[in-house]
């Protein structure tokens, strides 16, 4: 089916852009002020505030549960919250291992009614150059370490590491395990000094569970533009926010911590999987979304 999506107010980047969406095959074929030549069922988007749907880390998804309690989590912590897609983290415990780890992570998320990128969680006596080959061959688009004490990162062999992951050049993102704030500093010291003298690719902070990840986060793990993004040539995936009456917010993640209430409707690739209070819940409709290229699109810190 082709329609036309009219006097949209896209949100991106605390600034709102005016456009008309021309959507074949749940992609936006064309964007452009007006499509006033084109003779389409059109939907006048002017009521609402567009967003592209969220995507938040969660490393904590209980998947163990039984599938109630498992659908009342992604409804609760997802979908009511207009997340389209979501980072989570396969834990490896040994080198062998982290192949079937992320394949078995990937069956138990089979159910999912949103789309996921998978990465690994490590110990950091793991990060050695076979094990970021292997990232490499397997497409793990980020790699969480855990980090307890300074010394542990000195004594990597980060020149080599740092050739192991070229091209490809997943990004680390660092998991401070320290016992205090004060202990966590230091250590977070370290890492920010090793990762800019050895030109590592990195996330230079802790990821926060439950938070829209920001667009350079996403971009660096080669997410976004694919994910996370309303543009041309993409696919139709997107939320639609009710005009706060006091004004219009200027960041997207006003939206996702103050307006829920404003959430009007949710589109994952085309279908509708929240219309006001009412969830349309497919069940294994969410796609394993794979990472070839980090970082291909760069955006500044």
């Amino acid at each position: 089916m082709t329609y036309i999506i009219e006097n949209a107010n896209i949100l991106k980047e605390a600034k709102l852009k005016r456009v008309s969406l021309l959507v074949k095959k749940n992609e936006i074929s064309l964007m452009q002020p007006e499509l006033k030549r084109f003779h389409f069922t059109r939907m006048d988007a002017d009521p609402f505030i567009m967003t592209s749907g969220f995507i938040v880390l969660d490393t904590a998804i209980p998947l163990e549960k039984p599938f109630f309690e498992l659908k009342d989590y992604y409804v609760r912590e997802f979908i009511l919250k207009g997340c389209t897609a979501f980072l989570t983290a396969a834990s490896v415990k040994h080198e062998y291992s982290m192949k079937n780890d992320i394949k078995g992570l990937r069956a138990r998320l089979l159910s999912s009614p949103i789309d996921y990128i998978i990465g690994v969680r490590i110990p950091v006596r793991l990060l050695t150059p076979s094990f970021m080959r292997k990232c490499k061959r397997e497409r793990v688009p980020v790699v969480f370490v855990e980090v307890t004490d300074e010394q542990e990162l000195e004594q990597l062999p980060w020149g080599w590491i740092r050739e192991s992951m070229f091209p490809y050049n997943c990004p680390l993102a660092p998991v401070f395990l320290g016992r205090n704030g004060k202990e966590k500093s230091r250590i977070k010291a370290v890492w920010d000094r090793l990762m800019k003298e050895q030109k590592i690719p990195s996330m230079p902070d802790e990821l926060k569970e439950h938070e829209p990840l920001s667009r350079t986060i996403l971009s660096k793990a080669g997410i976004y533009p694919l994910k996370g993004n309303i543009q041309q040539g993409g696919e139709i995936t997107y939320n639609l926010y009710l005009k706060p009456s006091e004004g219009l917010p200027i960041e997207e993640s006003e939206l996702f911590h103050y307006h829920k209430d404003k959430l009007a409707v949710t589109v994952l690739r085309g279908k509708v999987v929240r219309a006001g209070q009412e969830v349309v819940f497919r069940s294994g409709s969410g796609e394993h979304v794979k990472i070839n290229t980090p970082a291909y699109f760069k955006i500044a810190d």
